[in-house]
């Protein structure tokens, strides 16, 4: 593996529909919905910016025209490119598009979620477990919404889906650092519609590949649903 110093470039998805946020923004691409009159993706980059990110990726589709008109090719000094679906590919399509031609590890970042990560400390251990594909973790009991995983003492994801009866679990945060030569190992090629979640890592486990996940006990929000768009105000960083 080649592997950086650091980690520079960050690939952010922001092509989904955004649907269950239809009756509060129902002209706008999910990661534009204001807070604060700020879109949540300003929030989200500015936090990675300050982390040493200095080149973002967008993954885009459903109102594409909105973010690329907001931001255009650079945003505070930080290069930005745009991977277009012509047609909605899905997270993991979307993530194959936008990965095309990446060299070293990168970020993943769903558009709709912000989480507190020390990307220093998520490298380390990216790292230190020889890891191809790595997840940022966090608590949850809200086991409608995220489903809990189990993980191993040493950090391997040994399932997606929990099979214990637990209160409390560790689901995924939504921030992955992923190395190249994982993709190497998938069936799905650049063009293909694939859910990441659902498909794109059923399909590299079964090739093969093992996952780990970190545990990060930050601030964590998902503004996918009305009630938790309207808590985002209280969670992200002014």
């Amino acid at each position: 593996m080649n592997n950086p110093k650091k980690i520079t470039t960050a690939i952010i998805l922001a092509g989904g529909l955004g649907t269950r946020l239809r009756e509060i923004v129902s002209d706008l691409p999910k990661p534009m919905v204001p807070i604060r009159d700020r879109p949540f993706l300003e929030y989200q980059m500015d936090y990675w910016i300050n982390q040493g990110i200095s080149h973002f990726i967008l993954s885009v589709g459903y109102l594409k025209d909105i973010i690329i008109d907001h931001f255009g090719n650079m945003y505070k000094n930080i290069p930005i490119e745009y991977a277009i679906e012509p047609d909605p590919l899905g997270t993991g399509g979307g993530l194959l598009m936008a990965a095309k031609g990446l060299k070293t590890p990168f970020l993943v970042l769903n558009g709709d979620t912000f989480i507190e990560v020390d990307l220093n400390n998520l490298y380390e251990f990216h790292l230190k477990c020889k890891s191809m594909w790595t997840f940022s973790l966090f608590r949850t009991g809200k086991f409608e919404r995220y489903m809990g995983m189990d993980v191993s003492p040493n950090g391997e994801i040994l399932s997606l889906k929990s099979e214990l009866n637990k209160s409390i679990s560790l689901a995924n945060g939504g921030v992955y650092l992923i190395d190249p030569l994982a993709l190497k190992l998938l069936d799905f090629q650049v063009g293909d519609r694939a859910s990441l979640e659902d498909e794109l890592l059923s399909n590299f486990i079964s090739n093969g590949g093992v996952l780990h996940g970190k545990e990060f006990k930050g601030k964590f929000i998902d503004i996918g649903t009305p009630e938790d768009y309207h808590q985002a105000i209280d969670i992200l960083p002014n």
